[in-house]
């Protein structure tokens, strides 16, 4: 059967180029594209000129550190992403699953809370699936609906809230109340307590205020964070043998006080009425039936959703 004038045009382009310019309109950056596509930076580079001469576009243009996606770029990217997850949706349909046997690579974008206790799930998926390959992103609560849209990632754990985008299904893991993490030898904390010893917050951005402060705020109190740090696993160190406090979802308490985790610190529930802690799992629409993606979202549940 001959191929109408329109589809033509795909004897032209390469198609295994399409989840490098995914990737590098992502990323806005060559090294960053390649690394993750398990790419050189020279094969991607060069797939980059090949993009810009098949699209006689220049697509991306260097401005400054970053890459500056053209018009042109834009919408090939508004129009491609769907089309590439509709392809790997059938794709993943028409493809078993043996986690004995099977090599494939899973992608998983996680805070770093739920890395923490996330420890368990990757023994459990090592053991399960020896041959398989596990990719984990740094996410927040920000940066995961674009990881998902753009199938960067495709699945999301992590406190996150529920304005995901509509390529993603999502399904709440465990509910819980925010707690105060301090050095187990200093007093347990009332709201007076809260309010007048100084705190550390886990902050990537570099603000040095949270939900807490509006709730503070909402009772005429406040707090003193004199500290601001990138990631919860710097806690333990910075907590003992200091009186400060940090506030955290009950999941990273029963991580950081797990008797393998080393003692020497304790938790008091939060004296203040804020929104609940909750964790997600979140994927791509696209994956829904993909028989190891269901596989991995079943072994999530099984370490991490809360019973009962």
């Amino acid at each position: 059967m001959a191929l109408r004038p329109d589809e033509s045009e795909l004897r032209r382009l390469d198609l295994n180029l399409l989840p490098v310019f995914v990737a590098l309109m992502r990323e806005r950056s060559v090294t960053r594209a390649g690394q993750a596509l398990f790419l050189s930076q020279p094969a991607t580079s060069a797939a980059l000129a090949r993009l810009r001469a098949a699209f006689r576009d220049e697509l991306l243009i260097r401005n400054g550190k970053l890459l500056e996606a053209t018009p042109r770029a834009e919408a090939l990217m508004a129009a491609l992403v769907p089309s590439l997850q509709a392809i790997s949706a059938t794709l993943a349909g028409a493809t078993p699953f043996d986690p004995a046997t099977d090599e494939r690579v899973f992608r998983i974008g996680w805070t770093d809370d739920v890395g923490m206790a996330a420890k368990p799930l990757l023994t459990r998926i090592w053991q399960q699936a020896p041959h398989c390959r596990l990719v984990i992103r740094a996410a927040n609560y920000r940066t995961i609906p674009a990881m998902l849209e753009s199938g960067e990632i495709g699945l999301a754990l992590g406190f996150m809230g529920d304005d995901l985008p509509a390529v993603a299904k999502q399904r709440v893991l465990r509910r819980g109340q925010f707690q105060v993490l301090r050095a187990a030898d200093t007093p347990p904390v009332d709201l007076d307590a809260y309010c007048a010893r100084p705190h550390v917050l886990v902050t990537p951005r570099g603000d040095l205020t949270g939900f807490a402060d509006a709730a503070l705020d909402r009772l005429g109190r406040s707090r003193r964070v004199v500290l601001g740090v990138p990631e919860f696993g710097l806690l333990r160190q910075l907590l003992l043998g200091t009186d400060l406090l940090c506030t955290i979802s009950d999941a990273l308490v029963e991580a950081l006080l797990a008797p393998e985790a080393g003692g020497g610190l304790a938790a008091d529930p939060l004296p203040l009425p804020t929104q609940d802690s909750v964790m997600r799992m979140a994927w791509r629409t696209a994956l829904d039936d993909d028989p190891a993606e269901s596989w991995l979202r079943a072994q999530v549940v099984a370490v991490l959703a809360r019973r009962g």
